[in-house]
């Protein structure tokens, strides 16, 4: 499958065939083969405190070897998930491309987790190694059966990062890896119970490279800033997988936001292509940006939650660049986007990935509808982009197709409507995920955290609308017989729920009721709760 420039979006899309090839390691294949040239710059990472490192390719290459070699001198063994937890730091590609060198199995997870949660991603996944951070090391209990625990900082017990790959050697020998060999094992949040598992396969990291074509149009010369966490799928989009199949440069930021510090990165390190929440560009576009130099800047582009239309304007004003909206999940990649050639629609998340068909269903029955009528958003079968399938989840794995004129089709578990010209406009999730500042939380999970506190009797946590985030967890809390609802017990509870799950799932918002809705059989009807919120 070779690059071609998108002239116009209906010839791209019409003319486009996948071409995945039998084998595929993106360690090998993509890392070693620019590292060909000892010069070119792969990454270049900074933080707050201003330090600074550059990686080649060829950096890369030989520490990626080195940790393929660790793994295996401590007994890890190809198809074994590992997971990976670290912050914006150059260990965390170095692991991620080690793991697929060698044919192992990454988890990528944000260093938010609590101990609570890893424990559940170790035991579901059955993960044989760690790699995080001696801050981290903590909330991984020595109790698990763990070949190797790696750490950036060391710590009694772990192996220390950088020295343990200073003693490998710097060849690698690697294994045969199919298309459909497991590549990299997600974890995202549903509607109920833990969050699933997401298996994809080596096609789909090969397959990330035409979002990088078509949506971001990297080129060997660009640099590429995207400040996605390390634990989301979109930083396989726009930090590693995408930028590198390309042969572009990425910088890495580890330090805190900043709307102006974000500018200031912008201008020094000359950023062509720009990455940013939804979330993070309603703060950006208030600043002052007249003493920066934003001439490099020729795109910017967002996912994971929706872009006012009114925020694309004023970011195109006042930067001179374009901003694309773009759609993905965890489960299918990015697969409906804007593009630079393409006319564009104020509030329409693009249209379909050259490769990708896309279609919108009734609720009710499987059958398609007519333009600007809302139902299920899905993607058609076979699309190498879409995950193997759920973790251990065989029966959610095959509810999650459908069947349409003798035709397969993924569903997402999106609504949207599509209009005559085949533009998408995102309607909301078809169940309760809760989506804040890109984040995606199940109610569950916080409603779980809840009923641990001697206060709460029952609870149900919904999305509320917010400015800033898009969506914010609001809790409504039934208490139990001996408390009383007070602005001193919100905030108990708000610590206690960031004490039990990740900080980023606590309620910002807490109402105290006496009922909740339910149905007739007493599940609680969240939709109604949610509704409300929006109508307010």
């Amino acid at each position: 499958m070779r690059r071609v420039r998108m002239p116009d979006y209906e010839s791209a899309h019409r003319d486009f065939k996948w071409d995945i090839p039998e084998t595929f390691n993106f360690g090998t294949d993509v890392v070693d083969q620019w590292a060909a040239d000892p010069d070119r710059l792969a990454l270049v990472w900074c933080n707050r405190a201003g330090a600074e490192a550059r990686y080649t390719y060829a950096d890369v290459a030989r520490l990626t070897s080195q940790f393929a070699n660790l793994m295996t001198a401590r007994g890890v063994r190809k198809g074994d998930r590992v997971l990976v937890m670290l912050p914006r730091i150059p260990a965390w590609q170095i692991a991620m491309v080690g793991c697929l060198k060698m044919g192992l199995v990454p988890i990528p997870c944000v260093t938010m987790l609590t101990a609570s949660d890893i424990a559940y991603r170790i035991k579901d996944a059955s993960a044989v190694a760690v790699v995080t951070t001696a801050e981290n090391t903590d909330k991984i209990a020595d109790g698990y059966d763990l070949k190797a625990r790696i750490s950036v900082g060391g710590g009694a017990e772990w192996l220390d990062f950088e020295s343990a790959l200073d003693e490998q050697p710097d060849n690698f020998d690697p294994p045969r890896i199919a298309a459909e060999d497991p590549a990299i094992l997600y974890y995202t949040s549903g509607s109920t119970g833990k969050p699933k598992g997401v298996l994809h396969a080596s096609r789909a990291i090969f397959t990330w490279r035409v979002s990088a074509w078509y949506w971001l149009t990297l080129t060997e010369s660009d640099i590429i800033w995207c400040t996605a966490d390390t634990g989301w799928s979109k930083a396989g989009t726009s930090i590693l997988f995408g930028p590198w199949s390309t042969g572009s440069t990425v910088l890495f930021y580890d330090g805190p936001f900043d709307p102006g510090h974000r500018f200031e990165l912008l201008t020094k390190y000359g950023v062509s292509v720009f990455c940013a929440a939804a979330t993070e560009l309603r703060q950006l576009i208030l600043q002052d940006v007249s003493g920066y130099n934003l001439d490099r800047l020729r795109l910017t582009v967002s996912a994971g939650e929706s872009v006012n239309p009114e925020v694309v304007m004023r970011w195109e004003e006042i930067t001179g660049s374009l901003l694309l909206d773009g759609y993905g999940q965890t489960e299918t990649l990015m697969t409906i986007l804007n593009y630079p050639p393409m006319r564009l629609k104020p509030g329409s998340m693009g249209r379909p990935l050259p490769g990708t068909d896309a279609a919108i269903a009734a609720e009710d029955r499987n059958a398609f509808l007519e333009p600007n009528q809302v139902g299920r958003l899905l993607i058609k079968c076979p699309n190498p982009q879409i995950m193997l399938g759920y973790w251990k989840a065989p029966e959610m794995t095959t509810n999650s197709r459908i069947t349409i004129n003798d035709d397969e089709w993924f569903v997402t578990g999106d609504s949207a409507y599509q209009d005559e010209d085949g533009y998408l406009f995102y309607n909301g999730r078809d169940d309760d995920v809760i989506n804040s500042a890109g984040y995606r939380i199940g109610p569950m999970e916080v409603e779980n955290a809840l009923m641990e506190h001697p206060a709460v009797m029952e609870c149900a946590a919904v999305g509320s609308p917010d400015e800033e985030r898009g969506e914010v967890v609001k809790a409504f809390i039934i208490l139990s017989d001996s408390y009383e609802g007070s602005d001193d017990l919100v905030k108990e509870l708000q610590k206690f729920a960031k004490s039990v799950t990740a900080p980023y799932k606590y309620p910002r918002r807490v109402a105290f009721v006496d009922t909740l809705p339910k149905t007739v059989t007493g599940k609680i009807q969240r939709r109604k709760l949610r509704d409300a919120e929006y109508e307010r």
